[in-house]
Formats: C-alpha cells, structure tokens, sequence
C-alpha cells in the first residue's frame, strides 16, 4: 500500500499497549498513502489554537484601548470638567481615613465605621414626586418637599441623606430607581459615649474635626492611619467622672470639673467636665452642657490663689517658714479693708497662714514682698496668658490687671484670689510646678508630648510649700482629704460668684475649688476638683464651703484611682509622722 508494516510483541508481556502495536519502517511515505483528514485529536487541537488566539486579539485589543483612555487621549478633558460644577467635584475625591484616636493604655475613645451617603442625579429622575414620597418613608425626618425639590433640580448631583444605617440602604436598593446611587464615607464613633466628650470634641457630616481634640489634631487625623495615643486614662477618667456626678447630685450642684495631671511631665491622666454630652448624637454645641470648663471656664478661684502667694513670697526671700504675721487686726490698703471672715488669729506662720486660710495674713505677706515682684511672679506661672500650646481649641485668655492697674488694693486682693481670674488649667498647671521641685511644664493631652520645662521656684521653695501644703489636710481646712497612707496635701478655696451684669457679688452663690497633689514625699499627681454652686445640706450643716464639697469628693476620688495609678500606701510613713507631731506637740 506504499508503507509496510509489522507488528512486534514484547516478550515479557502478553498484550501490547497503545503504540507498541505498530511499527513504521523508515521507508519514504507518500501523501496519496496517508492524510491527517480523518485525524479528530488533530483537528481538536487546531481549533483550540484557534479560538486561544481569538482571545488573545481581543485582550489585546482591550489592553490598547484601556492605555488610551487612561493616557487621557479618549478623553475631552475640558469638555468633561465643563459638565461639573464645582460643588459636585468632591464627591469624586474618595474619602481619607481618619486615624482613630486612644487613650494611654490602648484602648480606641474614638473610631471611624464605613457608611455611605445617599446622593441622586435629577436628571435621571423621571417622577421625582414618586421618589419623594417613596424616601420620605425612608426617611421620616426629610421633609417630603425637601426631596421634592432637590430630585427636581437641573444638576447631575445633590446628596439626598448622609450616613445611612445598613437597613436604610436596603431599603433604598429596594426601590430600584434609577438615578439613586450611594457614596462610601466614614463615620465617627465614640464608643465610650459622653466620657472623653469635651476633650474630643467631634466631627462634622464630611468627617471634619469641628471641636476638641478632632478639631486641633484634625490634619494628623487625616494624614496619617497611625492611632493618635492621648495621655488621658480611660478607666481613671470614668471612676473620676463617676465621683463628680455623685457630687454634683450629693451638693445640688450646677456643675463639677476636675483635672488630674501628672506633675513631672504636665500630662493630663484625666479631665472632665458634668454635666456632659453624647457626642454621638447630632447635639447643639451651643448648649450649656458643650461648655469645657476646665479649660474655658475663667473664674475667681478665692483662698486657693494663696498658695501661690505663699510661694512667691518665700521665693523672694522676704519672707521665711518661721516668719510670724499679726493677723489680729484688719489691714486697710488705698479704701480696702481686709479682714478674715471667721475672725482674728493673732501671730501666724506662712504655715498658720494656709492652714487658716488667713486673708490678713496673706495681705501681708505680699506687702513686705512688693506687688512688682508678685506680679511677675504671676506672669512666669503664665497667669497672664492663654496657653496656646494646649491641644485644645476651647481656651480661655485669663484676665489679667495691666500694670497700670495694679494698684496696692488690687495686690492685696489677689493675694487671696480676687482680682485675677483664670482657668482650672492654668491653676494645677502652676500648682505642679509648686509642689514638683519647682519646675513648670506646659499642659498637654499626648502621650508622647513631654516639655522640658522651666524654673519658677527653687527646690527649697518647693520643699518648704509641700510641708505647708501638707498640714493644711492634717489640721485645716482640707482634713475630709486625708487619705491614709497617700501623703494628700493641698488647699481649699471658696469664692463668691459674680453677679451676671458683673457687677458685684452674689453672696448667696459661690464656686468652690480644692487643689491637691500626692504624696508628699515624691509628688507624683496633682488633682483639681471644682464645684459650681454648691447647696448646703443638713449634712454639711448649711455649709457651702469647699472643705464640705470639693474637698470630700476630692477624697473618694484618690482613694479610688491612687491604686490604679501604681502609688502604694505608705502607712508606715503616716504613723512615724503622727508620733514626730505627737512628740512635738508635747515638747512646744
């Protein structure tokens, strides 16, 4: 037939496997003798290469397309923008994250959940009555005209509703309207509710920082998906919140703030203001509740200014612990007559002077000092200035006499906390740098913020004032304070309250203040706790002073968060205190 062949059998099996059949000799094969027509795995094989081809092509043809396109060649650019109106230019932006924000220790106070936004081009809208009323079901707080007229402009975008819930969105799928399209965004939560809320402040509907932290951290929020890490505690910002709610109902208080800072560094472990605020919820941050007192709040804080005047008085070397003042009369400067509201005291150390909280005293101790040198003094504890580096925006500029008006009657007054009004934290800011060894550090909410500091008073200075400070919890006005083992030292303030013209006193009305820091041996923390317009009670026998209030709310606070700040109880200290005065007493 044109080719032979011959058929072979291996001798070790007894049946031949495919291909073994068959041998070809290497004779010439000639083409009228064998055709791959009939051949099927062949003709298999040629369409597959085909049809893999084909496909080839069309990628190709794809890939060159999509370049072109891309390049910007397919497209009128100009013509494109002109069919865009600036407003709708956004919503083609995809949206930042925002970094989330946390305390401490870790734990997330503030985070971003995608949702989406509803948004419609009208001129897809062929019934935009039907729409309407359709979504107002939807969404019962837009008004039905509100919809109406919106669907019904001549624009290619406008947003319908911002920040859908998932079934919202749902439902709005389920309307099948062309024209109805959806925006992913982000929104903000703050899972701890009304906690960190005057701190934090909040964002707007487009996720922008309008108050508090979100406002001045805004760009580093935008900027950048790394956790901003505050300096606040969340676990001691709630046990302190907790005690201020107590207090305010306990006291029938207006309200209560209170700030805990960390003396060798100025940072704040927790600050708060009650009443407060969701910032979760859509709120009127014109609302009473919005207002950060502990930073906006400028008032009058009364005795406890005279720690400051105690310091600036031994600081200037005029006057020492051992000193001893006449207070048993009143002193009169330029009209002003100064007198203590609870009667004479006679001779008075500067420690006699706190723990007494002697107005006269006071008075004269600045007197032999000068009031240019208490004025500056003032001045290096930034008494006169707002504190502009703090991370929060809601700051208040303290009012502060020129130096025209600093008269004798004006420096007598001040130094015993009338005349200058400033913020809670300008108060514990400078109180720190007090009781620290006399180093001031600016305020600051971050974790990793650490300033280094400048000297307003000397070590012996700051020594001198702990001991003072100290006996004002043992003996004066401060002993609802005395937490065992803790070493509590600070001091009381009452103040009369302005009237609203700003007229004179309203003496039925009064704010008071208790600056504290512990322990002291090593002062660690400082807390401020302020309580506005306290009633007085058959507890407090009808009295409205801070050793009633403030001071006692101040000591359920230490009590409960000194363990969690990892200060222990030094009892052993306290009794060797208490027999060195014991023995003391007994020899004078």
């Amino acid at each position: 037939m044109g080719f032979n062949v011959s058929f072979s059998k291996r001798k070790d099996e007894k049946f031949y496997l495919p291909g073994q059949e068959i041998r070809i000799s290497r004779r010439t094969i000639t083409t009228k003798s064998y055709t791959t027509e009939n051949d099927n795995v062949l003709t298999c094989r040629q369409r597959t290469w085909f049809i893999l081809g084909c496909f080839v092509a069309v990628y190709l043809v794809l890939c060159v397309r999509v370049t072109y396109v891309c390049l910007g060649n397919g497209i009128n650019i100009d013509t494109a923008v002109s069919e865009i109106n600036e407003s709708d230019i956004f919503r083609f932006k995809n949206p930042v994250k925002r970094a989330d924000i946390t305390d401490r220790n870790g734990e997330i106070i503030a985070t971003s959940l995608p949702v989406v936004n509803l948004y419609a081009n009208p001129k897809h809208i062929k019934n935009p009555k039907d729409v309407a009323e359709k979504l107002n079901e939807i969404f019962p707080e837009i008004p039905y005209e509100e919809l109406e007229k919106k669907l019904s402009k001549k624009g290619t975008f406008v947003y319908l509703k911002r920040q859908l819930s998932p079934n919202q969105q749902v439902q709005v799928n389920n309307l099948g309207v062309p024209g109805l399209e959806f925006e992913n965004c982000e929104k903000r939560i703050y899972p701890h509710h009304n906690l960190f809320a005057h701190v934090l402040g909040g964002t707007n509907t487009d996720n922008v920082g309008i108050a508090g932290i979100e406002q001045s951290m805004n760009d580093r929020l935008t900027t950048s998906t790394k956790p901003l890490h505050l300096s606040l505690d969340l676990g001691i910002q709630n046990q302190i919140r907790d005690e201020l709610i107590a207090g305010v109902k306990q006291f029938s208080a207006a309200s209560a703030s209170a700030i805990l800072m960390d003396v060798k560094t100025g940072q704040i472990v927790a600050m708060t203001t009650v009443p407060d605020y969701n910032p979760n919820n859509d709120t009127n941050p014109n609302a009473p509740e919005h207002f950060n007192f502990a930073t906006k709040g400028i008032y009058e804080a009364g005795s406890v200014f005279k720690v400051f005047n105690t310091a600036l008085s031994l600081e200037s070397g005029k006057v020492k612990t051992t000193d001893r003042f006449d207070t048993s009369h009143a002193v009169t400067l330029r009209g002003i007559k100064v007198t203590d509201p609870h009667g004479s005291h006679g001779m008075l150390t500067p420690e006699d002077i706190l723990v007494e909280s002697s107005n006269v005293g006071s008075t004269l101790e600045v007197i032999r000092v000068g009031k240019k040198f208490q004025r500056k003094f003032l001045q290096s504890i930034n008494m006169d200035k707002a504190l502009t580096e703090f991370e929060l925006p809601e700051l208040a500029k303290p009012w502060f006499l020129s130096e025209k008006n600093w008269s004798d009657a004006s420096m007598a007054t001040i130094s015993f906390g009338y005349g200058v009004s400033s913020t809670p934290l300008h108060i514990i800011s400078a109180f720190s740098a007090i009781v620290n060894g006399g180093m001031y550090h600016q305020p600051t909410l971050l974790s990793n913020n650490k300033h280094k500091g400048k000297r307003i008073v000397s070590q012996k200075t700051s020594d001198s004032m702990r001991t003072l400070l100290r006996a004002v919890v043992t003996r004066g006005t401060g002993r609802r304070a005395n937490v065992e083992g803790y070493q509590v030292m600070g001091k009381t303030g009452t103040a009369d309250k302005l009237n609203e013209n700003g007229r004179g006193y309203n003496h039925n009305k009064s704010i008071s203040t208790f600056i504290s820091a512990f322990p002291q041996s090593d002062p660690k923390y400082a807390l401020l706790v302020v309580v506005d317009d306290p009633k007085g009670s058959k507890e407090t026998f009808g009295h409205t002073e801070a050793g009633w209030n403030a001071v006692p709310i101040t000591k359920n606070i230490i009590t409960a968060v000194a363990p969690q700040l990892n200060i222990k109880a030094d009892f052993d200290l306290e009794r060797q205190k208490s027999i060195v005065d014991a023995a003391y007493k007994v020899k004078k």
